[in-house]
């Protein structure tokens, strides 16, 4: 079993919208590994993990950093979610 699972990031990511009454920022598992394969590959290119990531493979750093939500998804006007 992997740890988070998707439902675990979706409630994660969803949490502030939740508490604000807002329409949820993911409302799929697509947008989920949408954001965490893009954040995958700014580590690859350089980018600085945000969590400790000894022996980690970046896909796996950054579902980690989505968890602890180290960056957060903001939904674009036109409904495509993006990573910051």
């Amino acid at each position: 079993m992997i740890h988070p699972s998707y439902s675990e990031l979706v409630q994660v990511v969803n949490q502030e919208s939740e508490a604000e009454e807002q329409t949820p920022v993911v409302k799929s598992r697509y947008s989920i590994v949408l954001a965490t394969s893009k954040r995958a590959r700014q580590i690859i290119d350089g980018a600085t993990p945000l969590v400790k990531s000894a022996g980690k493979k970046p896909l796996s750093i950054a579902i980690e950093e989505l968890y602890k939500e180290k960056i957060k998804i903001i939904a674009d006007e036109g409904g495509e979610e993006t990573e910051e």
